[in-house]
């Protein structure tokens, strides 16, 4: 036996999954209970149609998706497949939809995933039940198919047992006993087990078991509608249980898949059907299991009418038998992984649908052996990247609940996510209001994207209007808020970026063991560093800031940073890191004129030399009491300029009323993210993420590589400094063709790389693409086309950055 003792709650898709990954690396003092019987234990996997589909707007889900394919295509049970490869086959009914299945492709295509976009007659040659009348296109993902969701757990479930790994049924988990903030054991009805680390896979039963280590799961169990017909006459015969692909009817919320002569028709148009874990009945009390409620036939009605008009064939069967079943929905929509940030040892892997079991079980077992998951870049899934609010009961229901209803809509990447809303506003909410601003929402903040009092600026400009997606959620006032940044001043909000204060005697000690950067400066110094994690890929890129001698202000990129930072604090209490972002605010003061705005409301020294680039000091502008730090992340002279949010609304007066005779004006997100484009400013998540390194995406002058060490040093010292990837900067001359992001680059046919982030550059008159490409093809002059919808459109490769290389006007 080797390893820690680790108890798995839940033996479905996931923990089975969970137990072959990890014994398979090792570890092999594992233990797995399930309150219902093996391999059919009456969670969600025991119901599950079984459908997987790979196509995701996300590139992890994409990838724990073709793992997932790929393992059970491997498994068997006593000669039984696990996974019928039938393919999957998206077809359109509108021309909205013939467009998202072009979008579609794209994703599938940058994420390296084989599919087509089909003719209406080449859908009905592949689903000859489909009425050809009724479908315009279709996409076809070869390698999707079935999952044998049962017979997969019962396969890993061989495996693991093999190595040693116990399976105990009929264990109901009673408590989570803990000692010193750590976890000691599992309390069962059958007794008690010891245990070093526990992992939930407990899937819709999840909140109540989280919940017995003080852990708040924002997950919800919805039910959802699945029915079988009766024999279906033209399917007659049909000794294989499936032949066609898998289908999916998008416009209506509805999939269809075979089972020999019936057909298996899955809704999700239907009202939302919530419960809580506490309502689920146990095994014993649940007929036919405790995933599966009472099947509702008036919420079918539209369905089994659509389906007949999609499928023609049904209309000589009937619905033979239907349940509501059990499955987890987030407020976002992707898995819950990671530790509990209160009680060390206690694991979750929950939200997890059949679709991407097998590979999230290979990541957290990754993650547990090795401290960190190589395979796949998991920060969207980490289960602490919730702000406090976003775990709050009515937010994480409502939010759970439309996600159940959006689940097969068209959704555009800037699309808000609706109610509660608004939840967090900045202090100069009131002023932006006023300024007509149009908000868009990050991370609950109300976020002005841009100001309907700037749209007599407009007049004049030659601002081409992009093409149809790209112009929703934007205006022309978007263009005139850049270029007038650009010309004279604009105020930013930034209040939204989150803001840690880290403190105590040990912080510069601490700062310098977890950045790449040296941050022991002296006070007044701001310093852009990378977090690394220990396989030197980048958790986060910050600013640190020295205020004081143990006294240091952090600009991060979600509760995630805080969350490392936390982690690593050390025993002795001599190093405090806390979120300070709701008792705080920020101005982004750039432009030309910047200094002429904020030189005369004050006695300190603004001037080039009197605060030098990335320096920081505090400052009184007018009465307000402000940090003032000479960063811009637009690529012009300015500051940002952060006080206490009871003197935020003070601060927004003081300087627009010494703004506006200059001709200076309010500026959104959508101005922001085309300068900061036109700069060549990464932006993490987006840009890049856990599975990139600094030398690839283009921020190696942010490592100091002769300091004594810091995380993820040796492991960066490993990786080679002559990359095969890099970040490039693309530029479109066509300005109509706005790209979005995650849409594939081709170099000639083949597609070789896919696009971060985009935006029109309105100061260099061109679009602007940055995007993952091999590096013999990131040579300046390079061209390469973007795949767009249904168009390949031409990009050259740039030197980076389009705008002042020289940097003059930032230190001017």
């Amino acid at each position: 036996m080797a390893g820690p003792r680790v108890v798995i709650i839940g033996a479905g898709v996931v923990g089975a999954a969970l137990a072959d990954e990890i014994s398979a690396r090792g570890w092999t003092e594992v233990t797995v209970v399930d309150q219902g019987p093996l391999p059919a234990t009456g969670g969600s996997s025991s119901h599950a149609p079984g459908l997987v589909f790979q196509a995701n707007p996300s590139k992890t889900m994409t990838e724990l998706a073709r793992y997932t394919v790929e393992k059970l295509c491997s498994l068997d049970v006593d000669g039984q497949p696990c996974f019928l490869q039938v393919g999957g086959l998206e077809v359109a009914t509108t021309p909205e939809r013939v467009a998202e299945l072009h979008r579609r492709h794209g994703w599938l295509t940058s994420w390296g995933i084989d599919s087509r976009i089909l003719t209406a007659d080449e859908c009905v040659e592949r689903h000859p039940l489909v009425n050809r009348d009724r479908v315009l296109a279709g996409l076809h993902i070869p390698t999707d198919g079935l999952a044998k969701a049962v017979l997969a757990v019962e396969a890993q479930i061989r495996r693991a047992t093999e190595r040693g790994v116990t399976f105990l049924a009929r264990h109901e988990v009673l408590d989570i006993r803990q000692a010193d903030g750590e976890v000691t054991g599992v309390v069962t009805d059958h007794g008690d087990l010891e245990a070093d680390i526990v992992v939930c896979c407990a899937g819709i039963w999840g909140p109540r078991i989280a919940r017995m280590v003080g852990m708040n799961l924002p997950l919800t169990p919805l039910a959802h509608q699945l029915a079988w017909t009766g024999p279906v006459p033209e399917l007659a015969g049909q000794t294989e249980e499936a032949v066609r692909p898998i289908l999916r009817h998008q416009d209506a919320d509805l999939y269809y898949r075979d089972r020999y002569d019936t057909l298996g028709i899955g809704y999700y148009g239907h009202r939302p059907m919530p419960v809580t874990a506490d309502e689920i009945l146990s095994f014993d009390e649940a007929e036919p299991m405790p995933s599966v409620l009472k099947f509702t036939e008036d919420d079918f009605a539209d369905a089994w009418t659509e389906t007949r008009s999609l499928l023609p064939a049904t209309r000589a069967a009937e619905i033979d038998e239907g349940i509501n079943g059990l499955f987890s929905f987030t407020t976002d929509g992707l898995p819950l992984l990671g530790e509990s940030p209160d009680v060390k040892g206690f694991w979750v892997a929950e939200a997890v649908w059949v679709t991407h079991s097998a590979g999230v079980g290979r990541a957290v077992a990754e993650w547990l052996v090795d401290g960190h998951c190589s395979s796949f870049d998991l920060h969207e899934c980490d289960v602490n990247r919730f702000e406090p609010h976003q775990l709050a009961p009515e937010y994480v229901l409502a939010r759970d609940c439309r996600n159940f209803a959006e689940v097969y809509d068209i959704l555009h990447p800037l699309q808000p996510s609706g109610d509660p809303r608004p939840i967090r506003t900045s202090p100069f909410h009131t002023r932006q209001q006023e300024l007509g601003a149009f908000f868009l929402e990050a991370n609950g903040w109300e976020r002005p994207q841009w100001y309907e009092a700037n749209a007599g600026l407009v007049e004049g400009r030659s601002i081409v209007t992009p093409n149809d997606w790209a112009a929703r959620y934007w205006s022309p006032i978007v263009a005139a808020e850049a270029q007038v940044t650009r010309e004279t001043v604009a105020m930013y909000d930034m209040t939204a970026l989150k803001r840690l204060e880290v403190s105590g005697r040990g912080a510069a000690d601490f700062l310098e063991r977890l950045c790449t950067g040296k941050v022991a400066k002296s006070v007044g110094s701001v310093t852009y560093t990378l977090l690394l994690d220990h396989d030197g890929g980048i958790r986060s890129d910050v600013t640190v800031a020295r205020l004081a001698p143990d006294l240091f202000q952090i600009g991060v990129n979600g509760n995630l940073d805080l969350d490392w930072f936390t982690r690593h604090l050390p025993a002795d209490g001599t190093v405090q890191a806390r979120d300070i972002t709701a008792g705080t605010c920020c101005i982004g003061l750039w432009g030309p004129l910047a200094r002429d705005v904020l030189q005369p409301l004050t006695d300190a020294d603004f001037s080039a030399t009197g605060l030098k680039y990335f320096r920081a000091k505090h400052a009184y502008i007018g009465s307000v009491p402000v940090t003032a730090m000479r960063l811009s992340y637009v690529g012009e002279l300015g500051w940002e300029l952060y006080t206490t949010a009871d003197l935020g609304q003070k601060l927004w007066d003081t300087l627009w009323q010494a703004a506006r005779p200059l001709g200076g004006i309010a500026a959104g997100r959508g101005a922001f993210n085309s300068l900061r484009l036109e700069k060549g400013y990464r932006s993490f998540g987006t840009d890049m993420t856990y599975e990139h390194d600094p030398y690839e995406a283009g921020v190696a002058f942010a490592v100091r590589p002769d300091k004594e060490d810091f995380t993820g040093k040796a492991a960066l010292e490993r990786r080679s400094t002559a990359v095969h990837r890099r970040l490039t900067c693309l530029t479109i001359d066509d300005p109509r063709s706005v790209v979005m992001g995650k849409e594939p680059v081709y170099d000639g046919p083949n597609p070789v790389g896919y696009v971060t982030s985009a935006a029109y550059g309105y100061t260099v008159g061109k679009g602007i693409a940055y995007a993952w490409l091999p590096a013999e093809l990131s040579e300046p002059g390079k061209v390469v086309h973007i795949g767009y919808f249904d168009e390949r459109i031409e990009a050259v490769v740039a030197e980076e950055p389009l705008f002042d290389p020289k940097m003059t006007r930032l230190r001017g």
